[in-house]
């Protein structure tokens, strides 16, 4: 279909000037209008407007294409529009629209809409032709533009137009995951799911995040599906993906790279997943990940499972202190009664009781899991027990990361030295072999050689945080709240909330309260820099203002990747320094906090939480005004 069929002078507005997008959209469906296509204009304009609430259609380089699909719609029509000074018009690149077309479509099987954008894509591929049809001085002009350029490119394309084409549809699935699965496990899956769309394929995602795994895939799911993407930084069951082509990456890649994700499952040489033991499958093996990254899944399975524990137990033991200070007069209270703090009255007696409890399997569920994400279930009671040792004992957090990862590769080992037995021995290996020698080889390495070395260590590095202070701690405050604004919840970002989690887990609370209200300043900063200094931000990043603040109140640092991935030379130098300042005040007022997570919703259990909040604002502050200072004006 021609666009020169579709396009009449009476649909055409040259060198118009335009206030917004409304307005925009609104002078289109008014030339539309003049085709007399539309039963109902009013109608058609809504749906038009619906179709803009899903996403721009301003598809960058000055042209934005937006259109509706509506029984009111009786015959297929386009207008056109030059707007020489531009309007806003939230577009993919930021700049503002210089040539908008508006497809009107009936709603029927036809398609009709996808075949005019389809050609007008390939037509505005070309800079010059965009160029030439703005500048255009007259509708005759405008039409000749089209024309010329239409018969030209299928001119062009003509020894192929018999060529048969493939109506198949193809069908994707993936799986995110993230270590806390909070933010980066919905963002992946959103980004994966619209650039799928976008792209004509089908796609089901299941998202492995906190609350346990949603939208799971079925076994019809996988059986249709013609690749399978894996964005995850935590352990997904796998043979259920045996024979598939299957790609294993970072979950940042599903957010920052989808269409690369989707071009690489999608081509012949996608590596097939062979799952353990099968022989009804290709021998292909999944493209190798780093040893970097395979450490890093392993240790994030263990902190993601570990997280409840410590948030849990955490917050109802500073809320045991906080009802035991509220209800004493703490003047009155001898040395040994103050040191007693937290268990003086019932109330707080049992809360510290609970919450204690919870703490008291950080360590142990930290190690079973990292053992789990490398050997399977059979790693876990290994992986266990070297926990329990490393928390009974003096190696607490690093004995336990050290005793995850020996009891994971020794029952690894056990599992290959096993392989040759016979099959109907495998109840054998399961039930007697792995536990009983994993848990006995565990337990005498980490008795005789982890605890004692790794234990020094823990005590003197905990020795020397303990008695940090003055520029020291304030430096220690900066760099752990600067890493949270580095990558967002990246390795830099995990590395620093897992040095917090360390901390509390051996009594040091001054710094997981800086590596919070490091994480909290990104978002916040944003959302004000966008409402304060409009002219730096589209439109579209200054509606998500509001949902930032939220975010970044709940400790949720990831509301700042989208702007720090448009602008990251301006973006993150911005939030680093603010973060680290807030950071060093938090030390520097000596506030604590023992839970791991929360945001503003755990001020009250913080130690002097008047000045945490101040640090908070005085680190925004910064971040917000270096965000209006260096960002550049929207053109």
């Amino acid at each position: 279909m021609k666009i020169t069929d579709l396009l009449t002078k009476d649909s055409i507005s040259i060198g118009i000037s335009l206030q917004n997008k409304s307005d925009a959209i609104d002078t289109a469906v008014s030339l539309m209008d003049n085709l007399n296509n539309l039963k109902d204009l009013e109608v058609f304009k809504r749906q038009v407007y619906l179709r803009e609430e899903k996403g721009s259609t301003g598809v960058g380089e000055g042209v934005a294409i937006p259109h509706g699909k509506s029984s009111v719609v009786t015959k297929p029509g386009l207008a056109a529009m030059t707007i020489p000074d531009g309007v806003e018009f939230e577009s993919l690149d930021g700049n503002p629209v210089n040539l908008l077309f508006l497809i009107a479509a009936p709603d029927n099987d036809s398609n009709v809409h996808l075949e005019i954008l389809a050609t007008l894509s390939k037509l505005l591929m070309d800079d010059k032709f965009i160029k030439s049809l703005v500048e255009a001085k007259s509708k005759e002009e405008f039409l000749e533009i089209i024309d010329n350029a239409e018969r030209k490119k299928f001119e062009e394309e003509a020894p192929v137009v018999t060529k048969e084409v493939s109506n198949e549809t193809k069908n994707i699935v993936a799986v995110t995951g993230c270590p806390t699965g909070i933010a980066h496990t919905y963002m992946a899956a959103e980004a994966l799911e619209k650039k799928a769309k976008e792209l004509g394929y089908n796609i089901k995602v299941e998202t492995r995040g906190s609350g346990g795994a949603k939208n799971i895939l079925t076994d019809e799911d996988i059986a249709k599906a013609d690749g399978v993407i894996i964005a995850s930084d935590t352990n997904v069951p796998m043979d259920r993906f045996a024979g598939k082509k299957v790609i294993e990456t970072q979950v940042s890649d599903g957010i920052s790279k989808p269409d690369v994700l989707i071009e690489r499952v999608l081509s012949e040489n996608a590596p097939i997943y062979k799952a353990k033991g099968g022989n009804s499958v290709k021998e292909n093996k999944v493209e190798n990940e780093s040893a970097g990254h395979r450490v890093y899944k392993h240790l994030m399975n263990g902190v993601s499972h570990m997280l409840p524990f410590v948030v849990g137990g955490g917050i109802l033991i500073a809320l045991a202190f906080l009802v035991d200070s509220l209800s004493v007069d703490l003047g009155s209270l001898t040395v040994e009664q103050r040191s007693n703090l937290g268990t003086i009255t019932e109330t707080a007696k049992t809360l510290k009781t609970i919450g204690g409890l919870s703490f008291s399997f950080m360590l142990p569920v930290l190690a079973g899991f990292i053992a789990m994400s490398i050997a399977d279930r059979p790693g876990l009671v290994a992986g266990f027990i070297g926990g329990a040792i490393a928390a009974s004992g003096t190696s607490g957090f690093l004995g336990a990361l050290a005793a995850g990862f020996l009891a994971g590769y020794i029952v690894k080992g056990l599992m290959k030295i096993t392989n040759p037995l016979p099959k109907n021995l495998d109840g054998i290996r399961t039930i007697l072999i792995y536990p009983v020698f994993g848990v006995l080889f565990t337990g005498l390495v980490m008795t005789l050689a982890i605890e004692p070395v790794v234990g020094k260590i823990n005590v003197g590095l905990n020795s020397w945080l303990a008695g940090l202070q003055g520029t020291s701690s304030l430096v220690l405050g900066f760099i752990v709240a600067a890493m949270m604004a580095v990558d967002m919840g990246g390795p830099f970002n995990k590395a620093s909330y897992v040095f917090g989690t360390a901390s509390i887990a051996a009594g040091n609370y001054n710094i997981m309260a800086a590596v919070m209200i490091g994480g909290m300043v990104p978002p916040i900063a944003i959302a004000l820099a966008s409402l304060i200094f409009k002219n730096k931000f589209t439109e579209a990043q200054r509606k998500s203002a509001p949902a930032n603040i939220i975010m970044g109140l709940s400790f949720i640092t990831e509301g700042a990747i989208p702007f720090a991935a448009q602008d990251p030379a301006r973006v993150l130098p911005s939030c680093i320094i603010g973060s680290g300042v807030a950071g060093a005040l938090s030390m520097l007022f000596n506030c604590t906090l023992m839970a791991p997570h929360g945001g503003i919703f755990v001020v009250p259990v913080i130690g002097n939480p008047l000045m945490y909040l101040l640090a908070l604002a005085v680190g925004t502050a910064i971040s917000t005004v270096l965000l209006g200072v260096l960002k550049k004006n929207i053109k």
